[in-house]
């Protein structure tokens, strides 16, 4: 939700926001204050026309570490199983991705953000998190060890393509970018952690016995497990991070 934080901080018009959040899939909004039925994003975002851009946070939780969300309940649970939600003032925002299959056969998905309410004060859940400095930190630390730990292992006898997204962590994609208002601190920290998060995806479908045997499988898991941590945290400190004019 990068983007309703730049236009709650009048940096990005209202017509440009629905756009940038769903390019070319349709996304929907359910259980949105005050409607009976699904609505468009685009009509939907109004919800939180009146709402500072702190007041809008990003939290992108896993199993084990809810950081981010305003304590249990059935926003937080869906939270966790989802991996992602916005916490806004009195607000939550779930995505739920879902599959469709037209009669000619074709796949294609839609995003529906569930509404769920909550206490005024949630929006302030995440505000001990890492500031965009420290998660910058964390992440290369946390690079360097998964780097080193996979080198050991020779991740590129077994997987090439994953030895070789690492080695573009260096060189992180300008064209992942946050919109304006974010400083280049935070532009370089989502980059450079959006590149990983694909890495990690990639990784994620390397079958265990891709390593050389049992137990280099789960030293690579045990490496890229704390790597994962420390990209999902700076992802959130990156967009989360204070705007400027």
């Amino acid at each position: 939700m990068a983007w309703v934080r730049a236009w709650r901080a009048g940096l990005v018009p209202y017509d440009e926001i629905a756009d940038e959040i769903a390019g070319d899939e349709e996304h929907l909004v359910a259980d949105a204050p005050g409607a009976w039925t699904d609505l468009p994003l685009r009509d939907a975002l109004s919800t939180l026309s009146k709402l500072s851009p702190d007041e809008i946070r990003l939290a992108l939780p896993a199993p084990g570490d809810p950081r981010g969300l305003p304590g249990p309940g059935p926003f937080a649970g869906a939270a966790l199983v989802a991996g992602e939600a916005v916490v806004a003032r009195g607000l939550g925002l779930i995505p739920e991705v879902r599959s469709h299959t037209s009669g000619s056969g074709m796949t294609f998905e839609t995003v529906l953000w569930r509404v769920y309410p909550l206490p005024e004060e949630a929006h302030t859940a995440g505000l001990g998190d890492p500031s965009a400095a420290e998660a910058e930190a964390d992440l290369s630390t946390a690079l360097a060890e998964a780097t080193a730990i996979l080198t050991r292992l020779d991740v590129a006898h077994w997987r090439p393509e994953l030895a070789g997204a690492l080695a573009a962590l260096r060189k992180p994609d300008s064209a992942t970018d946050l919109p304006p208002g974010f400083d280049p601190r935070a532009r370089r920290l989502f980059a450079r952690a959006s590149v990983l998060d694909r890495v990690l995806a990639l990784a994620e479908h390397v079958a265990p016995g891709g390593a050389i045997n049992g137990y280099e499988a789960q030293q690579r898991d045990a490496a890229l497990r704390p790597l994962t941590t420390a990209c999902r945290r700076a992802l959130a400190a990156a967009c989360n991070a204070p705007l400027s004019a």
